[in-house]
């Protein structure tokens, strides 16, 4: 005789029905990347005849799970004072219906670098497993991420992504993208090409667009300028700084590579205030493709990282870590828009 359905249908009568475990019903139904995509799609059939509804409870009882991603910004200066970069509360909206789609909570916290962290989410079990936005000054950062690691924390962070990475991360492909604006540079005529951002080991990200830009002027037999390289952090005061000190240096210089649209958007009131025309005089890329990037004067050409795909990718990233599954590093391509800042 076969299974009668529970008056309140359960993981267990979905399983009967699709032939399959009841925790290959649970694992289906969360979205894991262990279970074929025929068994998903049959599971999700039968879970929505039934009008199948997660019990969040009942199941955090037997999993000893909370269903809760917890998602760490972490400060960057910002004109609004909000202290969170806008590339980050972008890609927010994609980890949010990532995690909808997947039955999971999502805790949003705001931490400042100094603190423990680290710690505190170690110890609180308030989440299964922690996605991290932002680092500052990445060697700080680093010592954490090996904290977490030797606790056996399950995260995923956004950031540089390399073989000697600390824990699993996603990223863009930065050096690919300092190549796309470095040519495009090139391309539109420009020889005197300054960078401004952290190239140091402090903040690999810029780090890595710096050697993308440097590979690209070589190839096309152009030497890069070491004087023509600002150490700034992605802000708009310090992007401002920044240009007025090359100004200042009586360098020659007729293009920037900004590490970020705040850099590039600082960079560009002090080119202005300076009286040279843009692009005309100095051609200027910015990376992010933040809102602001389109509203500037002129527009800003930038480089587009994918935040649908990033935020899809960290959740996956993280539930794949929280269940087990093997999973890898991963980089996602780029791409150049162009816009007014550098059509000459």
């Amino acid at each position: 005789m076969g299974r009668l359905p529970s008056a309140k249908p359960t993981s267990f009568d979905i399983a009967y029905l699709a032939g399959v475990s009841q925790p290959t019903v649970s694992r289906a139904l969360r979205g894991s990347k262990s279970v074929s995509a025929a068994t998903r799609a049959n599971v999700e059939r039968i879970a929505r005849e039934l009008n199948y509804t997660v019990d969040k409870n009942a199941s955090s009882l037997r999993s000893q799970r909370t269903h809760t991603l917890a998602l760490l910004f972490f400060e960057d200066p910002t004109p609004d004072e909000s202290m969170i970069n806008p590339f980050f509360l972008s890609m927010l909206g994609s980890i949010t219906r990532e995690c909808a789609l997947r039955g999971y909570d999502l805790l949003i916290s705001f931490q400042q670098l100094h603190n423990d962290w680290h710690v505190a989410y170690q110890d609180s079990h308030r989440s299964d497993g922690i996605i991290l936005l932002g680092y500052g000054d990445y060697q700080l950062y680093r010592t954490k991420l090996e904290h977490l690691v030797e606790m056996g924390t399950k995260f995923v962070r956004w950031g540089s992504v390399s073989d000697d990475s600390i824990g699993l991360t996603v990223g863009s492909d930065n050096i690919g993208a300092g190549e796309q604006a470095g040519a495009h540079l090139v391309e539109i005529g420009r020889k005197q090409i300054a960078f401004l951002g952290d190239a140091s080991d402090h903040a690999p990200e810029f780090q890595d667009r710096y050697t993308g830009l440097c590979r690209a002027m070589s190839a096309a037999g152009i030497a890069a300028d070491a004087a023509l390289q600002r150490d700034t952090v992605s802000s708009e005061e310090s992007g401002y700084a920044a240009a007025r000190s090359l100004l200042a240096s009586g360098a020659r210089f007729d293009a920037i590579f900004a590490a970020s649209d705040l850099i590039a958007i600082g960079a560009m009131r002090a080119l202005t205030e300076a009286g040279l025309r843009l692009p005309q005089d100095i051609a200027i890329i910015g990376f992010d493709d933040i809102p602001a990037a389109s509203l500037t004067s002129p527009t800003l050409t930038t480089v587009m990282q994918d935040l649908k795909g990033a935020g899809s990718l960290l959740v996956d990233a993280l539930l794949s870590s929280i269940d087990d599954a093997p999973v890898a590093r991963t980089v996602l391509p780029t791409r150049l828009i162009r816009r007014q800042s550098t059509a000459v």
